[in-house]
This record gives structure tokens, C-alpha cells and sequence, in this order.
């Protein structure tokens, strides 16, 4: 069972300015999966009244953030997390509030083992973003490393 670690949702809204910007809400935070959720705020509305694909973006992208802290945080005295690459698909009309689900790609002791070879591990983090209805309305991958410090 994993074990829900409040501090990092706490870390990311006080230090991300985006988090707070647009509201984004942590119900699960652990080293196996992360869950955000953006409420409808008309503030962040596209076109058709739903959740403005930037807004989408940066709620996927923080969840993922999440999870790396939640599963690398400890490490954080000897390397740098750092987001390299992403990539995003809007499947669906995403209307009301929208929910990312992330989880990591790769396993966390493989990444770890990278990282004590002396090397720069790359991971991705596959996130979807759901409506209150269970529909599939994006998913994401970001790749991320864990910068050795010098």
C-alpha cells in the first residue's frame, strides 16, 4: 500500500508559480502514481468553453513533476531533476474539470542504479488527463533526468 506524502503538493505549490496560478488541487501523491486536478475556471477556458490545452499542459506536466519528487525527492542533495522533453495528444473535448493521472515509465530502482554508475538517467513519466466522466481526453509523456550535481 502506498503511503500518500502531503509534503510534496505542499513544495510544488509554494514553489512553482503556475501550480498556484491555476488552482491545481493534489489528491494522490505517491512514488507509484500522482493525481491533480484542475477545476473549471472560466479564467482558463478556451474557445469552446473547456480547459485551455496550456492549462491542460501545465496541469499534466505538474503531475508529473509530482512524481518524481515523490520517488526521487530523497535524492535531491546529489542530483537536479529536470523535465527534457514532452509530448501531449488532445484526444478529446475536455469540458469542467479535468484530472491527470502520472505515473513513472521506467522503474525507480532501475533509474537509481543509473544514478549511482555515475550516470545522467532519462525516464519518461506517461500522464493522462481524464474528465469527471472517466473519458481519456489527453495523455502525455514527459521525459525527465536526474541531473548529477558537480
Amino acid at each position: 500500500m502506498s503511503q500518500t506524502i502531503p509534503s510534496v503538493g505542499e513544495a510544488l505549490t509554494a514553489t512553482v508559480p503556475m501550480v498556484r496560478t491555476l488552482n491545481l488541487v493534489f489528491e494522490e501523491t505517491t512514488a507509484q502514481r500522482a493525481v491533480l486536478r484542475l477545476d473549471d475556471q472560466p479564467a482558463y477556458h478556451n474557445h469552446v468553453g473547456g480547459p485551455h490545452a496550456g492549462a491542460m499542459f501545465t496541469l499534466a506536466e505538474s503531475a508529473s513533476g509530482a512524481i518524481v519528487l515523490a520517488a526521487f525527492g530523497d535524492q535531491l542533495h546529489r542530483a537536479v531533476p529536470l523535465a527534457v522533453k514532452a509530448e501531449i495528444g488532445y484526444k478529446k473535448l475536455a469540458m469542467g474539470p479535468v484530472t491527470a493521472t502520472a505515473e513513472l515509465g521506467r522503474p525507480a530502482a532501475e533509474v537509481l542504479a543509473e544514478l549511482d554508475a555515475g550516470q545522467r538517467p532519462e525516464f519518461p513519466v506517461h500522464v493522462a488527463i481524464t474528465r469527471e466522466d472517466g473519458a481519456v481526453t489527453g495523455e502525455m509523456t514527459i521525459v525527465w533526468t536526474l541531473r548529477p550535481k558537480a
